[in-house]
């Protein structure tokens, strides 16, 4: 079995976790939409302005926005009738038409079944998280990395975000819940010696997988942005191509901000992959639709509650399945 290869598998329970995840920005959508097209037979122009204002509350973002409202646009100029029941059926296939459009993006990394070595030794995936502070990244890793141990893969954290207050300890006690390794020079040291010893005792150690931490930062500060290729440069030199993925972390709930975060962050260094944390907790869940769409970068990871197994893998044709599912929110 590939090192990724149990992240594909959704359990009963997680699709549960899901729906729960989802009701607050499923409710307020269904809720906004319904209350503003009531008394409305058939799908015209006043509808459509409604649907579009529905989305862009729920943070779809302009641009996705205008692309849903094109599609279903265009369907309705085609059929000769369109009545307000169907609705919810256009939107759910134009909003998976738009995902499977990016389909290739959400590919599932997978390491090679024979590895490769350094030195004769197994190379381990390493995986580098930045973010801003407050999504939730120091969580999100914990919750990751017991993905990974309770498959049955070893997996070491390694303490780079070495300025915020208790940041270390904090990731220490994650290492112990999860059963991690755990990698650390202390508070107040250089990020990128904690970054290299941190792979090269994964490398050592024959793990297969290093979870590194940054410190966070503001996406619009350049020095601190710059200083996340210092960590990548420090990384290569003990593993070539390390690190294998860039996970940013970024809180669902801040809504059109979290797009720009990952823009400024896609520019000043090679975010391969997201994570979308607190969908649970609220109503714009929308985001989810303007960032694959736009960045073109996979959501990979979702975060719907605060259990240690409510970090899911992303898979777009389950998120609308879900979305659209739930008894009672038909148009």
């Amino acid at each position: 079995m590939g090192l990724f290869d149990f992240l594909k598998k959704t359990t009963p329970a997680e699709t549960e976790r899901l729906d729960s995840g989802l009701t607050k920005s499923r409710q307020g959508f269904f809720t906004r939409l319904g209350r503003s097209i009531v008394g409305k037979s058939t799908v015209d122009e006043e509808v459509l302005d409604a649907l579009e204002d529905t989305l862009l509350q729920s943070d779809v973002g302009v641009d996705t926005t205008v692309k849903i409202i094109a599609r279903i646009r265009a369907h309705v100029a085609q059929a000769k009738y369109t009545s307000t029941e169907e609705l919810g059926r256009l939107l759910r296939e134009a909003i998976a038409g738009l995902l499977h459009e990016n389909r290739a993006t959400y590919a599932t990394e997978k390491l090679d079944q024979t590895r490769p070595t350094v030195a004769g030794k197994p190379v381990p995936y390493v995986i580098m998280v930045v973010g801003v502070n407050g999504v939730g990244k120091t969580t999100t890793i914990g919750k990751l990395a017991h993905r990974f141990t309770a498959a049955g893969h070893t997996v070491l954290l390694g303490a780079g975000d070495t300025f915020r207050a208790a940041a270390v300890d904090q990731l220490r006690i994650w290492a112990e819940r999860v059963g991690a390794g755990f990698a650390t020079k202390g508070m107040n040291t250089d990020p990128a010696a904690v970054a290299y010893d941190a792979v090269r005792q994964g490398l050592d150690q024959g793990v297969d997988l290093v979870i590194v931490d940054t410190a966070g930062r503001l996406h619009n500060k350049v020095p601190l942005m710059n200083e996340l290729s210092k960590i990548k440069r420090t990384m290569e030199k003990v593993v070539p191509g390390a690190p294998h993925e860039v996970l940013l972390v970024l809180d669902a709930s801040t809504g059109q901000n979290a797009l720009q975060q990952a823009k400024a962050f896609g520019e000043a260094t090679e975010v391969t992959a997201l994570a979308l944390t607190k969908l649970d907790g609220t109503a714009k869940g929308g985001v989810v639709l303007a960032i694959a769409d736009q960045l073109k970068i996979p959501v990979k990871y979702i975060g719907v509650g605060e259990q240690l197994t409510d970090l899911q893998l992303f898979d777009p044709d389950q998120f609308v399945e879900r979305f659209f599912a739930a008894e009672g929110l038909d148009l």
